[in-house]
């Protein structure tokens, strides 16, 4: 526990007011992302042609699926919540364990994974030799359809899903009138209550481990990074997710125990922070997680 609140407190103090505007656009290679776009929505990808990348990453709702946890091929039942693909090219880590250092890694995982799209992938690029994409890999890649290009199309085109212009980055590039009164009481107590410590930086989150029961402890049966590194310390230790978007992202947490967006502030209050909490500060918190939903533009 230590540990954690050296590690909360020495963040707070050097980002205390560290939370940083998306940017408009981000370079990309647009034509490596629209064949990544095809791909990304194509269950051609999975075992049995039912699952897409978008089957759990619904642009249109968030870039998750709304379930506590995650369904794959034949219906097999995942055991963590899918984390929301949009801005996920500012995570320092990608899956709630972290192990995928890249989107490219990130992109390998689902492909495989017995109860995502369970496919074998030197099953998949020789089945997709016989389709349409033989061809445009050759005009973009110059080569035939390889593991490598495959994930690198994928990962191109979930680079170009950023959600700039949310209120809040309106609010800290100058707009003041951007977020209401109340919203901004909301965001001071963010920061008052720490919460902050752990969700600052471009993406609110995504950029450091922490611990899920730092003072309380929690019942999980996902034991974190432990999966990773089998050092006892790591057991419950998960990438703190983003919080961009996050009024669109519920249910809560790594394995969606939380459906309700208060709920999630009022659990993150004890667990985390160790702090009470009154039922006005998680309203006025709620209200100002409201002005973090962004704007996306999926490209055509």
């Amino acid at each position: 526990m230590l540990k954690v609140f050296l590690l909360c407190f020495s963040l707070f103090i050097l980002n205390a007011t560290d939370i940083t505007p998306i940017p408009q656009k981000l370079q990309y290679d647009y034509q490596k992302a629209i064949l990544g776009k095809k791909l990304f929505f194509d269950t051609r990808l999975s075992k049995d042609n039912t699952i897409s990348c978008a089957t759990c990453h619904d642009l249109s709702n968030g870039g998750d699926d709304g379930l506590s946890v995650s369904f794959g091929v034949e219906g097999l039942k995942g055991t963590v919540n899918a984390p929301t693909v949009l801005n996920s090219v500012f995570n320092f880590r990608q899956f709630w364990n972290g192990r995928a250092k890249t989107l490219e890694e990130q992109a390998l995982g689902p492909i495989e994974n017995p109860v995502e799209m369970g496919n074998k992938l030197d099953i998949l690029v020789k089945n997709l030799q016989n389709t349409e994409y033989k061809e445009m890999f050759e005009t973009i890649y110059g080569s035939s359809i390889t593991k490598d290009n495959l994930v690198d199309a994928i990962s191109e085109f979930e680079k170009t899903l950023i959600t700039p212009n949310s209120r809040f980055d309106k609010f800290l590039l100058g707009d003041k009138k951007a977020i209401t009164k109340y919203e901004k009481e909301g965001y001071e107590i963010f920061k008052n209550k720490g919460c902050i410590a752990c969700h600052h930086g471009i993406n609110i989150g995504g950029n450091h481990y922490n611990k899920f029961g730092a003072f309380k402890e929690i019942a999980s049966d996902n034991l974190g990074r432990y999966d990773i590194t089998k050092k006892e310390e790591d057991k419950y230790y998960f990438k703190v997710p983003s919080l961009r978007n996050v009024a669109l992202t519920s249910p809560y947490f790594h394995d969606g125990r939380e459906d309700s967006l208060k709920k999630a502030v009022e659990t993150m209050a004890s667990v985390q922070l160790g702090r009470p909490i009154t039922k006005e500060e998680i309203n006025k918190i709620v209200a100002f997680l409201k002005t973090l939903t962004g704007q996306l533009k999926v490209i055509e």
